[in-house]
């Protein structure tokens, strides 16, 4: 899997600007995935505005059309898996991102490597568009290939028609991940005349030979060979690749409707984007709990902002907000740019969103905090700065609302119990309080811990939220 990124000149707006949005057949994509079992959620970028505090930088900018702009502060430094180097990203032509990303090879479902390649280049393609490129994102499908023959043979299928519907699971697999689609997503299928031209041009040129009618690609005439995988041809011995399974590129790999029955989807994205793309991910089953419990504190939080922002007349908010909460905001974002614009950092960018996440739960729960001046306005310029850094990031849902109750949801089919069943405990977990049996008390919290369902006791009643299961966190505790 391979990206290639053609240089072009970045701008900055502002943090909160909107990025735009192509979802090809969206309403057609959205009802399809919401109608099969492992598809639940999918959103759109927001259109909020807003400033932000950024210093200036030096050098001129255009726009895609030759516009001066003002220039962005914060430069983009990426891997060049060439060089072996961290390099600074400068356009050859000013405004302009030509990327392209290899696509799947269409002949069984997606699995937990896909998934991490394309959220992988998805936050890529969010934080160019961020950052003012106009981006043509191409990425294609092998749809005809010996695999897919291979497989439409055993079941006794047409190649392409296989194919096509592989094609069309990716897809729904992507939107359920909140990727957006590329610009351009041409088939093989349908460049076969443009492929055979390109083919005959090879042998022509005598970099290229056949037998039996295959045609093979002749590496020895090919100095650069190996340079990007940085791999010498001679280490490269034929018959040492066989695979356990040809569907898989990794026999520890598993089809990513499996990670998605029991999690929801942007907890999986949470999970994928919380280890640098360059390094290697290690799932558990305790770390995807730990994303699927961070993203419940995020949007717990953000909800509960909007509630009492609802409350509250936006026209009556005044213009400024506390010395300590614009620091706090100036932070995150300088944190998140910074780390973000430095190969793509974005577990350091997730850990930015604490000290505003922490601040917004202060305001909205301490005693302190709901006595803090201008309390509304800090809350709904956190509220927004967080929301920017999920837009970018991909993490923002249709709404807080339903996010909560669908993580609530599968939650409840990872624990085995119905919300009935939870209420229920809760109701004789209260009657043993009152009876000042409290040892049945504390069995049935832990009863209910240990399958990730925690109670929160407040003068308004005893509620439940999703948590880490007890065994998994106790095993977070000893690992090393």
């Amino acid at each position: 899997m391979a990206t290639l990124l053609k240089f072009y000149k970045p701008l900055l707006p502002s943090l909160i600007s909107p990025l735009p949005v192509r979802f090809h057949n969206c309403k057609t994509l959205i009802a399809a995935a919401r109608n099969r079992p492992r598809i639940r959620c999918l959103s759109t970028m927001g259109n909020s505005k807003g400033k932000v505090n950024i210093k200036e930088s030096n050098g001129d900018a255009v726009d895609g059309d030759g516009t001066e702009t003002q220039l962005q502060k914060q430069q983009l430094w990426l891997h060049n898996t060439m060089s072996k180097q961290r390099e600074l990203f400068i356009p050859k032509v000013p405004g302009k991102v030509g990327m392209y990303v290899c696509g799947v090879t269409a002949y069984d479902l997606s699995h937990i490597g896909h998934a991490r390649v394309y959220v992988s280049f998805d936050v890529l393609y969010r934080y160019l568009n961020y950052l003012g490129y106009e981006v043509n994102y191409v990425r294609n499908f092998t749809d005809v290939d010996d695999k897919i023959i291979a497989r439409a043979n055993e079941l006794r299928e047409d190649p392409i028609k296989l194919s096509k519907r592989f094609c069309e699971e990716f897809h729904l697999d992507m939107a359920y991940l909140h990727c957006l689609p590329p610009s351009v997503e041409p088939r093989v299928s349908d460049h076969m005349a443009n492929i055979i031209d390109m083919i005959q041009q090879i042998l022509d040129n005598g970099c290229a030979y056949t037998i039996n009618g295959d045609v093979y690609f002749s590496v020895d005439k090919f100095p650069e060979y190996g340079k990007l995988s940085g791999r010498r041809l001679e280490d490269n011995r034929a018959g040492e690749r066989v695979a356990v399974d040809t569907r898989k590129k990794n026999p520890a790999d598993f089809a990513l409707w499996k990670v998605i029955d029991l999690y929801h989807p942007l907890a999986l994205r949470l999970f994928l984007i919380g280890t640098h793309y360059r390094s290697p991910i290690n799932y558990t089953v305790a770390q995807i709990e730990s994303a699927s419990d961070r993203l419940f504190y995020i949007y717990q939080a953000l909800y509960d902002s909007q509630i009492v922002l609802s409350q509250r007349d936006e026209a009556s908010r005044k213009d400024s907000i506390p010395a300590g909460t614009a620091s706090c905001i100036n932070k995150f974002q300088d944190e998140f740019l910074v780390s973000m614009s430095d190969d793509l950092h974005t577990p350091v960018a997730l850990a930015a969103m604490s000290d505003p996440l922490k601040l917004i739960n202060d305001l909205l729960h301490t005693r302190k905090g709901k006595k803090q001046g201008l309390r509304i306005e800090s809350l709904a310029a956190l509220e927004k700065t967080i929301r920017s850094g999920l837009e970018i990031l991909g993490l923002v849902p249709t709404s807080y609302e339903e996010a909560l109750h669908e993580l609530r949801e599968k939650s409840l089919k990872r624990a085995k119990l119905t919300e009935d069943q939870v209420r229920q405990k809760i109701t004789e977990r209260d009657t043993a309080r009152q009876n000042k049996e409290y040892e049945r008390s504390d069995a049935i919290r832990k009863e209910l811990a240990a399958v990730g369902i925690a109670l929160m006791d407040s003068p308004e009643g005893t509620t439940w939220r999703p948590a880490i299961p007890l065994a998994l966190q106790e095993e977070q505790v000893v690992a090393p």
